[in-house]
């Protein structure tokens, strides 16, 4: 990750804060059902470039189909700002990157995924 950068982030009413180092060389844009419903563009990074700063007590998991992913969203405004799950190298974080600070996503390359017919 030679062009990774720190990235701050957080829900809409800012009691959930977060720093994650990413690239952002490429976007996940998934058409499972809760993707498409909130319109979230995904970055997935291992758990030591993500560091929840604030908000923990302010997060409610939502967790469908399989389970094994935990659709966090902030209890006082509902944005849903990043998940945590388990990937093949471990623990992950998929952070929707319409949430961190300074990023236009229409600059960025967007990969399409069908999640919904996993």
């Amino acid at each position: 990750m030679s062009d990774a950068k720190t990235y701050k982030g957080s829900c809409h009413c800012g009691k959930v804060q977060y720093e994650v180092e990413t690239a952002l060389e490429q976007v996940i844009d998934c058409n499972c059902s809760m993707c498409s419903r909130s319109g979230s563009l995904l970055t997935f990074v291992g758990e030591d470039r993500f560091k929840l700063l604030s908000g923990e007590e302010a997060l409610k998991d939502y967790r469908f189909n399989t389970k094994a992913i935990a659709h966090l969203f902030c209890t006082e405004c509902g944005i849903r700002s990043f998940g945590r799950g388990t990937g093949p190298n471990g623990p992950m974080y998929a952070v929707n990157v319409r949430c961190l600070e300074g990023v236009d996503p229409a600059s960025l390359k967007v990969v399409h995924v069908d999640g919904r017919s996993r």
